[in-house]
């Protein structure tokens, strides 16, 4: 039997858990399918949690951690006529992407921009589909709206902030550091909390609230989100860094006619309404001329060797990294 090398967890807990180990050979693609020689893949907060035996991957995924890659086609399946043997991509995953190889539906494929080195495209998938999916398709972000992102120093931050942007809407952004918040101006946001120092519900409240607010905290900024919203505004709650309960007061929320989304994309089905497959076809005609003409840029930290993982881990878990982590798990 042939093997392949992927990360593999000894139990659940913190980075050393992660050996990067021989594995039987994944089978062939199957109908719609392609299999991806890996070169990079993105890091995300939902690795770690995984890692930790928090967020287990839906049924049917790949227990291997990784939400995104990108590599060259070694081979694609039965019906899939887009795509061929050789082309560089990038995909959206439910799992797998720590590995030499993996498999994917066609249909959560993006071809990497020209001219982008092959690695740096594994930093989009993952935040281009979660931004664009939340703030276009779902809550409409248009010009001269005001959005309102925390963690503005994310690999999602750092993406939605230039998207939103590109649609010319006001950038709201809060942070931690300084630091993070000096880059955050770069990228193109305006209104710099440092959460350590300022409420961001009084400096919202100067600009008459916010219309749209992308919430990585979740509960532990639910009622205060809700005060900051502007009238008719949209709470889009993408992470429970911040807990899973919280209080919602009704009565400010239907003062403000607000609305509150909750949304998932690793558990999204692969193909029909509000699908992966959905979102990628919407990436694919609406951000990656963006990305093609550099109006929207891959924002990365750090690129580590995959052998490198627990590091990998530890860094994107710190208050220095702006942007995404990715690992190399070959040469292009």
């Amino acid at each position: 039997m042939s093997v392949m090398y992927v990360i593999e967890l000894d139990g659940f807990g913190g980075p050393e858990v992660m050996r990067w180990a021989q594995s039987p050979d994944l089978p062939g693609p199957g109908a719609g399918e392609v299999l991806i020689d890996v070169t990079a893949a993105g890091v995300n907060r939902a690795d770690l949690l995984q890692r930790q035996g928090f967020y287990p991957p839906p049924p049917g995924a790949s227990e291997v951690l990784g939400l995104e890659c990108s590599g060259v086609i070694a081979q694609v399946g039965a019906g899939v006529r887009d795509w061929h043997p050789g082309d560089r991509v990038c995909a959206l995953l439910s799992g797998g992407g720590y590995a030499e190889q993996v498999v994917v539906p066609a249909t959560q494929l993006l071809p990497v921009p020209e001219g982008m080195d092959l690695a740096v495209a594994a930093a989009l998938p993952e935040v281009a589909a979660t931004v664009w999916s939340n703030l276009v398709m779902r809550a409409g972000l248009r010009a001269g709206q005001l959005l309102l992102i925390h963690g503005g120093g994310s690999g999602i931050g750092t993406h939605a902030i230039q998207v939103a942007v590109s649609r010319g809407a006001r950038v709201a952004v809060t942070a931690g550091s300084q630091g993070k918040l000096d880059r955050c101006k770069e990228f193109g946001a305006s209104i710099l909390i440092n959460y350590r120092e300022e409420d961001f519900v009084a400096t919202l409240a100067e600009s008459g609230g916010a219309d749209v607010i992308l919430d990585n905290m979740g509960a532990a900024y639910l009622g205060r989100n809700i005060e900051a919203l502007a009238e008719d505004g949209q709470l889009c709650i993408i992470g429970m860094q911040g807990g899973v309960k919280g209080e919602l007061n009704l009565s400010t929320l239907l003062g403000k006619r607000g609305t509150v989304h909750a949304t998932n994309l690793r558990k999204r089905a692969a193909t029909g309404r509000s699908s992966k497959a959905e979102i990628i076809t919407e990436l694919h005609r609406h951000l990656w001329p963006l990305i093609a003409e550099g109006t929207v840029v891959p924002v990365v930290h750090a690129e580590l060797p995959v052998t490198d993982a627990a590091a990998a881990h530890e860094l994107l878990d710190s208050a220095e990294t702006v942007g995404k982590v990715i690992l190399r798990i070959r040469e292009d």
